[in-house]
């Protein structure tokens, strides 16, 4: 119990070393974090310039994001603790990018398109630094939000499918205004976690939030274009 009392409490040596590899840790996120912008940047760039995805069609630009998306995020837990996982993990962004290609041609197909993406670039950037300030504050633990999250997310993820058939505008705002409620507290939970030091890999923390941002982003950027898109 004294051992555990002196890890825990900074003003040992051991709570101090603890207490440097969390900042270390949160510190290496939010680099990764900014540098995983500029390959989702470029690849939605590369993707409104070409037309890839619109051109697979909705069914098929559905199973090459989740089969892409699924077998990126295994090769990057795979390979976490090596140089090979920061570069699968710039990859799985830039692919991210190209597959977010396929909405924001649709806003941008507006006349006040380039104002909507950036009210949603400006909400997710809202987001971010509202959980982040929360996270710092919070003392309770967080951990047991974590499987019901994830039940959310997989809730969410079948009825976005669903929809991919359904084609129904007023589904796919209702979904995009809870997927704005889940993943905010999903990065709450998932800052928590390394703040707190339950996740010490900067790469899988990067991750988790990168997907965190990306999904609040796309649900507002979808919210915006069908609630304020002009076509005038």
């Amino acid at each position: 119990m004294n051992e555990s009392l002196q890890t825990s409490y900074s003003g040992y040596p051991g709570g101090a070393s603890l207490a440097a590899q969390r900042n270390r840790v949160l510190r290496n996120t939010y680099w990764l974090l900014a540098l995983s912008m500029v390959p989702t940047v470029l690849g939605a760039w590369i993707g409104v310039s070409t037309g890839i995805v619109a051109s697979l069609g909705a069914g098929m630009s559905a199973i090459v994001f989740l089969a892409g998306a699924f077998g990126f995020m295994f090769a990057i837990e795979k390979f976490k603790n090596s140089p090979a996982g920061v570069g699968l993990l710039l990859g799985f962004t830039f692919f991210m990018g190209v597959m977010l290609s396929r909405l924001l041609a649709a806003v941008l197909g507006f006349s006040n398109g380039a104002t909507l993406i950036m009210y949603a670039f400006g909400g997710t950037a809202l987001a971010f630094f509202a959980m982040a300030s929360l996270a710092t504050v919070i003392k309770r633990d967080l951990s047991s939000m974590g499987k019901f999250l994830f039940i959310g997310a997989i809730m969410l993820l079948v009825a976005g499918i669903a929809n991919i058939f359904l084609q129904s505008s007023a589904l796919m705002l209702t979904l995009a205004v809870i997927a704005i409620g889940l993943f905010s507290a999903f990065l709450l939970y998932d800052m928590k976690r390394v703040i707190d030091g339950g996740e010490t890999n900067y790469v899988t923390a990067t991750l988790a939030i990168y997907l965190d941002l990306y999904n609040i982003f796309q649900s507002l950027l979808a919210i915006f274009g069908i609630a304020g898109g002009d076509r005038d």
